[in-house]
């Protein structure tokens, strides 16, 4: 059995129109802070914590999260996740993620920072009941390396697998290892140094929000490129190749708004973290 570093299991149900949590474990390098509520919506947010200040050579964690039937939350870090050098071993996380129908999970973590000689894993399964909606973003940057070098990590790989009521219906990978690829060419960064991603899944899904959401970024006056696809099952993905994190950020939030709004009648809570 893996000796994990970190683990945290939290389990999420609806209570008269207020999420609460129906089971809440932690141990290790892995906490979650006392639940925050925005507004009078009902919706819960929980701030994830890694107390140690970033991740390790050869460092395990697991989260397993589970939204019961019209439970509604988001789950953030407090903080950036640094992976320094892995000089013998590569650092890994799973999170298998479980949505009934009705539910509403928002995953935004905060950027993953791979700085010089850094090995990082990541596989994210999420099995979601049809009617339930899931929104998740990540954002790779480079951290900073005595060289100067922007891709000085050894490898970052992300995983998404997303089932529909059991049947697959997304396999997403990202895996970038700079010393056999050439990151700035086509098809890879593309001389950025920035990658976001952002899978949204639900059945409100249709081609007017995906023409809005595209004149919107469109609209933004800065140097980035992005792409935007529905995808095999009710939802969409959209790639943002940047050279800024804050740039990313801000165009997620633009979409975020404009989703929660279309679909919610709902403006995001500030997830302010200073």
């Amino acid at each position: 059995m893996t000796a994990w570093t970190g683990e945290l299991s939290l389990s999420l149900e609806d209570r008269g129109g207020k999420t609460v949590a129906k089971r809440v474990y932690f141990q290790g390098a892995l906490k979650v802070m006392r639940p925050v509520y925005h507004d009078d919506s009902g919706k819960v947010c929980y701030y994830l914590l890694n107390p140690g200040g970033g991740y390790l050579d050869g460092d395990r964690y697991r989260m397993e999260i589970a939204v019961e039937e019209g439970a509604k939350v988001t789950l953030t870090t407090q903080g950036a996740t640094k992976v320094y050098k892995t000089p013998n071993d590569h650092v890994y996380q799973e999170t298998e993620i479980s949505l009934k129908k009705g539910s509403y999970l928002e995953y935004l973590p905060d950027p993953l920072i791979a700085y010089e000689n850094a090995h990082y894993k990541q596989k994210n399964v999420i099995h979601i009941e049809e009617g339930a909606t899931f929104l998740y973003t990540d954002i790779i940057t480079p951290g900073w390396s005595p060289s100067g070098d922007k891709f000085s990590y050894k490898t970052i790989q992300l995983i998404n697998e997303i089932y529909l009521d059991g049947l697959l219906g997304v396999f997403d990978h990202i895996k970038l290892t700079p010393s056999q690829q050439s990151l700035t060419d086509i098809g890879f960064m593309e001389g950025y140094t920035h990658l976001g991603s952002m899978i949204v899944i639900g059945n409100q899904t249709n081609n007017h929000l995906l023409d809005e959401l595209y004149e919107m970024m469109k609209g933004i006056e800065s140097n980035f490129t992005f792409g935007l696809s529905r995808l095999a099952i009710p939802g969409f993905g959209i790639r943002v190749l940047a050279n800024s994190t804050q740039l990313i950020e801000r165009i997620f939030a633009n979409c975020h708004k404009d989703i929660t709004q279309k679909w919610f009648g709902t403006v995001p809570s500030s997830l302010r973290k200073y």
